[in-house]
């Protein structure tokens, strides 16, 4: 049964965009309701959140923008106002997400989105919307890094974890969850001045990201981590495989360091190690539902605040900028109330 709620005739929104002569802008536009994608559920976005694949997309990276423009934001979190689907009601909060959302489909970034009712998940009961975009795609990430890390027997006995790009949305979560769940944490990071920042989140030991960066052509270096979370990718993800102790796992879930993967088979067959890929686009509703609820619950982080920094649509493009240079840490939250 359909039901609704008034609509606005207008909204904002960040819109990607190329000009003819191929440059990639991204400016806040005002357009008309009628324009928002096609869907079961439409939703007031009260919340969005910032990864590096967003910043991807806003500057027209074809392998994230499948065209343009478009409409940002993989992330979202917000209030049903229409639903044409029995599995929404208007005032039900959602969390918002697909692999097409903010890359093929308009996305976050605005005001309101209409999509798929299979793009929505109930927000888990305990979790506000804004905890769910501080956790956003970084953080649901994570935990699918940490769920595989148990999955495969690793423990608190297994010895160090180490966790790569620690300060970004899915390294610090990270860092926070095995940190709560008992592990030592090793963080590993090129940003030497926020050592301090990362013991205050859980690390016992934080690293330079050249001590897990070995270029020599050994294919196997000295046993040193029960497990890992990999963001970086490339000789950096082969140098942790080729240090961990038989039977640890890593997972891996970035390419900023590369997609090459400079390795020799015999991690995985003299040590057993497993490498576990970790894919947030494609997973089943079920085991999506299942880690939300696990991070509303005895998963939780109760000082998701300090993690964050809230902007406003207007001020989006300038963080944008900041996340491509590297220049951010923990995780930046989009207001879509908040004017400037």
């Amino acid at each position: 049964m359909s039901t609704e709620t008034s609509s606005p005739s207008m909204y904002r929104c960040l819109v990607a965009s190329k000009d003819d002569l191929g440059n990639v802008s991204c400016q806040v536009q005002q357009r008309n309701f009628a324009t928002l994608n096609s869907g079961e559920v439409t939703v007031k976005v009260l919340y969005s959140s910032l990864n590096y694949k967003d910043a991807l997309a806003a500057t027209g990276h074809p392998g994230v923008a499948r065209s343009l423009p478009l409409v940002p934001g993989i992330d979202a979190a917000g209030e049903v106002i229409t639903s044409n689907s029995p599995r929404f009601s208007v005032g039900d909060n959602v969390i918002l997400f697909n692999a097409e959302f903010g890359t093929k489909a308009d996305g976050g970034y605005s005001e309101f989105a209409r999509v798929p009712a299979d793009w929505a998940l109930p927000l888990p009961a305990g979790m506000t919307l804004l905890d769910a975009m501080t956790i956003g795609t970084g953080g649901f990430t994570a935990a699918q890094c940490v769920d595989k890390l148990l999955n495969h027997h690793v423990n608190p006995k297994s010895g160090e974890i180490v966790v790569t790009g620690a300060t970004g949305g899915v390294g610090i979560f990270s860092v926070k969850l095995l940190d709560k769940l008992g592990f030592n944490v090793v963080a590993s990071t090129g940003k030497h001045q926020l050592a301090d920042w990362l013991k205050q989140h859980g690390a016992k030991t934080v690293i330079s990201r050249t001590e897990v960066d070995d270029r020599t052509d050994r294919p196997l270096l000295t046993s040193r981590w029960g497990g890992a979370v990999d963001t970086v990718g490339g000789n950096t993800l082969a140098t942790i495989l080729r240090s961990t102790k038989p039977h640890g796992c890593v997972t891996a879930c970035g390419v900023v360091g590369g997609a090459a993967l400079p390795v020799t088979v015999f991690p995985f067959i003299l040590r057993g190690v497993a490498l576990q890929g970790i894919d947030s686009a494609s997973i089943s509703q079920e085991y999506r539902s299942e880690l939300w609820g696990k991070l509303a619950n005895e998963w939780r982080i109760d000082d998701l605040d300090k993690l964050i920094t809230i902007v406003s649509l207007e001020e989006l493009p300038h963080e944008i900028s900041r996340i491509l240079r590297g220049e951010i840490a923990g995780r930046v939250v989009v207001d879509l109330q908040r004017t400037i």
